[in-house]
C-alpha cells in the first residue's frame, strides 16, 4: 500500500473513532444536563436532581483509569488494533443500552441502578479507547510529524461534541418540550449504534503499529504493564495526570456544566445555548490544529505550558461573561475558552505517549490521561454547580483557574524528561 493511502487510513481510524467514542460519552453529559435529573432521581430540588445527574456522569471517570488499566494490559501485550475494537464494542454497546433503559417512574430505584452500571461501562471503554487511539496514531507518525499526527484523534472531540449536540438540536427545533422528554431524548443513543458500525468497519482494516511490532521482535512484552509503569515510571504517571487536568476541566465546564447552568439559573432557552455551544466548538477544533503544527515546530511541552498558563486568564473572564445573562458574552466565554483548550488537549496526543517506552506506552498514557479526567472531569461538573449555588458563576471561573496551574506544575515536573521507543 502506497505511504500517503496508509496514513490517511490510520489518521481516519484514529479520528473516527474517538469520534465516536466522543459523541457517545457527550451525549450522555447533555441529557444529564437537560432531563436525567427529573427521570431518574426524583427530588423536590432542581439543583438537587441536577447534582445527582452529574454524580451519574462524574462516574464514567472513576471506572477509566480501570478501563485503562485493563484495556492497557492487552495493548500492551497483545496490540493496538485488537484492543482499540474491544473498547469501542464496550463504550458503543452501553450507549445503545441506555436508549432502552426505563424511568423512575416506571421501576422506581431499578432505573437509576442500570443508568449507573451502562455508565459505568461507557467510561470502561473510553478508558481504553484515548491512549490506544494517540497511540495508533504517533507511533505511525513519520519523523518530526508526532505532534500533528497526535491532533487526529484529538480532533474527534469537537467532532464528536457537533454530532452529539447538533442531533440534540434538531430535536429541540422539531418536538415539543413533552416528546422530547418522554421519547426524544433516547433518539441520540439509538443512533449510536450507526456510528459505532462505522467506526468499527474503520478499525478493522488497519494493521498494528510499527513500534509494537518491534517490540514483539526484541523483546517479550511487560508481563503486568501496570506493575512495571509503577515500579519504573510512578514521575511520569503522576506528572501526566496534572498535566491532562486544565484540558479536561475547560471542556465540561464549557459543555455540561454551562449548559445546565444556562437553562437553570439564568433562565436561557435550550436550543438558544446549544446553538451557542455549537459555534464556540469550533474554536476548540482551530485551537487544536494550530497547537498541532506548533507543536511540531517547537515542543509539545512547550506548548502545553502556554496553554495552561492562558488557562488561568480564561478562568478569571469565564465567570464573570458566563453569567452576565447575555448569550453573546456566554459565546465569547465558550469560544475563547475552548480554543485555549485546543492548546491544552491537543498536543496530549503528541506528548503523553513520549513519557512512556513503548513496551508500557499503552497503560501509561491511558492511565495518566483519565487519571487526570477524575480530578479535571468527573469533578469539574459537580464542583462547579456547588460553587455556583453559593458564589456565581464567578467561583466557577476561579475553579477553572486552579486547574490550569495544576497542569503547568505537572508539565514542569517532566519537562525534558520525554523516553524514546
Amino acid at each position: 500500500m502506497h505511504p500517503y493511502r496508509a496514513h490517511a487510513r490510520v489518521l481516519t481510524a484514529s479520528l473516527v473513532g474517538t469520534a465516536v467514542e466522543f459523541y457517545d460519552f457527550y451525549i450522555y453529559a447533555t441529557a444529564a444536563a437537560l432531563v436525567f435529573g427529573p427521570l431518574f432521581f426524583p427530588s423536590d430540588s432542581a439543583s438537587a436532581q441536577l447534582m445527582l445527574s452529574y454524580m451519574s456522569f462524574g462516574l464514567a471517570f472513576f471506572a477509566r483509569p480501570v478501563g485503562a488499566i485493563a484495556f492497557g494490559h492487552f495493548g500492551d501485550r497483545i496490540g493496538r488494533k485488537s484492543t482499540l475494537v474491544a473498547s469501542l464494542l464496550l463504550m458503543g454497546g452501553s450507549t445503545l443500552l441506555i436508549a432502552f433503559l426505563p424511568t423512575w417512574q416506571m421501576v422506581g430505584w431499578v432505573a437509576p441502578l442500570l443508568l449507573c452500571i451502562l455508565r459505568f461501562g461507557q467510561g470502561f471503554g473510553l478508558g481504553g479507547e484515548w491512549g490506544g487511539a494517540a497511540l495508533l496514531a504517533v507511533e505511525n507518525a513519520p519523523s518530526g510529524w508526532s505532534a500533528r499526527f497526535g491532533m487526529a484523534p484529538q480532533l474527534g472531540a469537537p467532532v464528536g461534541f457537533i454530532a452529539a449536540n447538533g442531533l440534540f438540536l434538531l430535536l429541540g427545533l422539531n418536538l415539543t418540550e413533552e416528546q422530547f422528554v418522554a421519547w426524544g431524548w433516547r433518539v441520540p443513543f439509538l443512533a449510536s449504534g450507526i456510528l459505532v458500525g462505522l467506526g468499527l468497519w474503520v478499525r478493522l482494516k488497519i494493521s498494528e503499529t510499527p513500534d509494537f511490532a518491534r517490540v514483539l521482535e526484541a523483546e517479550r512484552p511487560a508481563p503486568v504493564p501496570v506493575a512495571e509503569l509503577l515500579r519504573h515510571h510512578l514521575r511520569a504517571t503522576l506528572a501526566g495526570t496534572f498535566a491532562v487536568v486544565a484540558c479536561f476541566a475547560i471542556f465540561y465546564l464549557s459543555t455540561a456544566f454551562a449548559l445546565g447552568y444556562a437553562t437553570t439559573a439564568l433562565g436561557h432557552d435550550r436550543t438558544s445555548f446549544l446553538i451557542v455551544q455549537l459555534g464556540a466548538i469550533l474554536f476548540l477544533a482551530l485551537g487544536i490544529v494550530i497547537s498541532g503544527y506548533r507543536s511540531d515546530a517547537t515542543t509539545s511541552g512547550r506548548v502545553l505550558m502556554i496553554g495552561c498558563a492562558a488557562t488561568v486568564g480564561v478562568g478569571l473572564m469565564f465567570g464573570p461573561l458566563l453569567g452576565s445573562g447575555s448569550l453573546w458574552l456566554a459565546w465569547i466565554a465558550l469560544s475563547v475558552a475552548l480554543l485555549v483548550m485546543g492548546f491544552v488537549y491537543g498536543p496530549l496526543g503528541a506528548w503523553l505517549p513520549q513519557q512512556f517506552p513503548a513496551r508500557v506506552r499503552y497503560t501509561g498514557a491511558s492511565v495518566a490521561f483519565n487519571g487526570g479526567g477524575i480530578i479535571g472531569g468527573a469533578l469539574a461538573p459537580i464542583a462547579a454547580q456547588a460553587l455556583a449555588d453559593r458564589g456565581g458563576a464567578d467561583a466557577v471561573g476561579l475553579y477553572l483557574a486552579a486547574a490550569g496551574l495544576v497542569s503547568f506544575a505537572g508539565l514542569w515536573a517532566q519537562r525534558g524528561r520525554a523516553v524514546a521507543g
